[in-house]
């Protein structure tokens, strides 16, 4: 019998990426369209399952090929029932996606939270290199996170396991979350806050190169860590105090969680040692011995595909 495809769909707020990817993890092949948040996204599920079926007609391939769907969407998931409670940026509350997803393509469908996906992803084919307990953590416009122990994915009560970006950092004082509270993890360590913080040094260093450059070329996460990779002041100031607090927070999660791994993923990791080095320093002063003997920080390796596999590997392993 001819092995069947999983399809994985990673739902974002500005495109969605979908793929078809064979039982052992391989994308066969991927793509993206356009999300519709028109009309509180209503017609969201209409467009995956055309996007699933125009695509099978490109390829020739009958709708028996397909498995299930496995589909990743920002905001805490039901698991039970696959509703998504709340996805803020896509007009959703108690949006019951699984069941509408399966009416319009026929398929079975399984959902999780995004970020949960990705750590799954990871782990299957990705920096994880088969590790059953690993904590991600996606640094981009946001700060997503994803706990795995014993291969499973923390989910929590009521699917808001691994919200390490809410994790306060800043108790008093500190900047506004989009979540509604103020100082956490996501204020400082995201794309944003690297460049709030930058911001805030610029201003009392007017004189430094950052500010030189802030001026010509605009602020950047990538800016910031590209200068204090040549040991510029100011830029090393900001990837100090933004790695310092990264640590303090991973360190305390190894801590209760005693991970194999620790991945960074999302735009931010694209900095690379430059990132890395002070991170990891940081996050060895805060560990408890044993945990430290354990325990590897490594760079996400799946990029924007860690979504989709993860997506696939639910899919093939839940339904």
């Amino acid at each position: 019998m001819e092995s069947k495809w999983l399809v994985g769909v990673d739902l974002g707020g500005t495109t969605i990426k979908m793929a078809f990817i064979s039982q052992y993890g391989e994308i066969v092949h991927k793509w993206e369209i356009v999300t519709d948040i028109s009309e509180k996204g209503k017609n969201i599920t209409t467009d995956i399952a055309k996007a699933i079926d125009m695509k099978l007609d490109e390829l020739q391939e009958p709708k028996s090929k397909l498995q299930a769907i496995g589909m990743g969407a920002p905001g805490p998931v039901n698991m039970a029932t696959g509703l998504i409670y709340e996805a803020v940026n896509l007009g959703w509350e108690n949006y019951p996606l699984k069941d509408l997803l399966e009416v319009e393509t026929g398929l079975p469908v399984v959902v999780d939270n995004d970020a949960n996906l990705a750590a799954i992803g990871e782990m299957w084919k990705g920096a994880g290199e088969g590790s059953k307990d690993l904590i991600c953590v996606t640094l981009g416009t946001g700060v997503g996170g994803g706990i795995i122990t014993h291969g499973d994915v923390v989910h929590g009560i009521n699917g808001a396991g691994g919200e390490i970006g809410h994790i306060t950092v800043i108790p008093q004082g500190g900047a506004q979350c989009n979540c509604g509270k103020t100082g956490c993890l996501e204020t400082i360590a995201s794309a944003t806050g690297i460049v709030r913080t930058a911001s805030g040094l610029v201003e009392e260093h007017p004189d430094s190169r950052l500010a030189k450059v802030a001026k010509e070329e605009g602020l950047t996460a990538k800016v910031v860590f590209e200068l204090a990779n040549e040991g510029e002041e100011v830029a090393s100031m900001v990837v100090h105090s933004v790695t310092a607090q990264l640590g303090l927070v991973l360190a305390n999660l190894a801590n209760a969680l005693n991970p194999e791994k620790i991945v960074i993923g999302g735009g931010v990791s694209r900095a690379g040692e430059s990132l890395l080095r002070p991170l990891r320093e940081h996050f060895d002063q805060f560990l408890f011995p044993r945990t430290k003997v354990g325990v590897q920080i490594a760079t996400a390796t799946l990029g924007n595909d860690a979504g989709v596999i993860g997506a696939a590997y639910l899919a093939k392993t839940k339904i």
